[in-house]
């Protein structure tokens, strides 16, 4: 049997396939999640490898660490059924065995591999889209996608969610006006929330924050309607209201969106932390939210150091929490687990993240010339950290908060004439223009 797009099955059930399908559907919209369809095409075909390994690269793909133990059982069980898989079903397994080792740039290499024979393996595009973007790996998020989208029909079902890979991969690489018409090509045949993120991420890096905003509320239903990326756009509809200083809309969207409760999982908290990094850098009051956030994130110590993306953000919470102590001491768990850890995640930690969490720490001690001297040299290579170029600017923004506070003013007037000349002058600009241009004047 070959699946909708002619991939082949190593299985005769119908019902599973069809379940599959549905299953990947839902991985590639971010509506509700595979599990209760790959359940039931393992209960259609229990010999049938692939739905197990759908289930434990989802689990994967949350870089949630309290999943990595059921992913490893998932993954352990698997080595019976893949005797009878075709090459395609144990390509996959074999890239997810990398993954779980910690070798994502070996797994994103297998899933390529896998794109050669089958370009329209949606599950090898998904899966290396979603870790070329953990990897900071912006050329291949765009090249990927590339490489295989013209050989998607014009009719399959799934192509829309390709467009929408392709146009964050085109504003990762600064085509804005290419990644603007292709994530919404992609919206005019289906809700497609990825298109719609791809094409927030243009306006927020053209600083149309007004236009970002209503773009956002115009997807409103789409983007709510039990969707995954509902925290992350409720994120984003947060950037525009600070882009324009007004803390009241932000704070409705965290409240909205990104609230502390014991459903979250880190890729939500990620969002959270970095909101109120942001409301922190500029001394908007944000009630008791930083607490709620760090008491509800766990924080077990022997997975420190897997991703260093989730350690830093971990370390916002605890240090917009007031919680000094306990920052110190993730800070050096993550430094000694880091040098146990293997392939990117100790690489990217040796390279970005810890310097990054010295930075942000120096930042919280008011050691603010120490800061500047820190993060500025990392901006030159901080892609590898992972995450997207709105994210990044996390770092920017410190810097610019630190050059405020009476470090490295030489380096805050050099971020500010790049954010002049990459988009418009924006209110959270002059903000951080007269804010820095008043540090620098000499005191009577």
């Amino acid at each position: 049997m070959r699946d909708a797009r002619g991939n082949p099955v190593s299985t005769l059930s119908g019902a599973a396939l069809a379940a599959t399908e549905h299953a990947l559907w839902r991985m590639m919209s971010f509506y509700g999640t595979p599990l209760d369809d790959l359940a039931a095409a393992r209960a259609a075909d229990p010999q049938w490898l692939l739905p197990p390994l759908m289930e434990c690269g989802f689990l994967l793909s949350l870089t949630e660490p309290s999943v990595w133990p059921q992913a490893t059982r998932i993954l352990n069980a698997c080595e019976p059924l893949a005797r009878t898989a075709n090459d395609r079903e144990r390509a996959h397994f074999a890239a997810l065995k990398a993954l779980l080792a910690g070798d994502w740039t070996g797994a994103c290499t297998a899933w390529e591999a896998l794109l050669l024979q089958h370009p329209r393996d949606a599950l090898a595009l998904q899966w290396a889209h979603l870790f070329d973007f953990y990897r900071g790996d912006g050329t291949s998020l765009r090249q990927r996608v590339a490489r295989v989208l013209p050989e998607w029909d014009a009719g399959d079902a799934l192509r829309p969610y390709v467009l929408g890979l392709y146009a964050f991969g085109l504003e990762e690489n600064q085509l804005y006006a290419q990644a603007e018409a292709t994530g919404r090509e992609a919206l005019a045949s289906a809700r497609v929330p990825w298109a719609m993120h791809a094409v927030a991420h243009v306006m927020e890096m053209q600083g149309h924050y007004a236009q970002g905003s209503a773009w956002l509320a115009h997807w409103h239903p789409d983007w709510t309607d039990g969707n995954g990326f509902q925290g992350h756009l409720g994120w984003h509809h947060a950037l525009f209201a600070l882009e324009a200083l007004d803390a009241n809309a932000a704070l409705q969207c965290f409240d909205a969106h990104l609230e502390s409760s014991p459903e979250q999982i880190t890729l939500q908290r990620l969002d959270a932390a970095a909101l109120l990094w942001r409301m922190h850098l500029l001394a908007m009051p944000t009630g008791t939210r930083w607490q709620a956030l760090a008491s509800g994130w766990p924080r077990p110590v022997h997975e420190a150091g897997r991703y260093p993306f989730n350690d830093v953000h971990a370390l916002l919470a605890l240090i917009g929490s007031g919680d000094l102590p306990a920052a110190r001491a993730w800070a050096a768990s993550v430094t000694e687990r880091a040098e146990l850890a293997h392939g990117h995640a100790r690489d990217v930690a040796r390279d970005v993240g810890l310097p990054l969490m010295r930075g942000l720490l120096a930042f919280a001690e008011e050691r603010f010339d120490t800061a500047v001297q820190t993060l500025y040299p990392l901006r030159a290579h901080a892609q590898r950290f992972g995450g997207s170029h709105a994210q990044r600017d996390l770092i920017d923004q410190t810097v610019l908060a630190a050059a405020a506070r009476g470090g490295g003013h030489s380096a805050g007037r050099a971020l500010l004439n790049e954010r002049r000349l990459a988009k418009p002058v924006t209110p959270l600009t002059e903000h951080w223009a007269a804010r820095v241009a008043a540090a620098t004047r000499p005191r009577p």
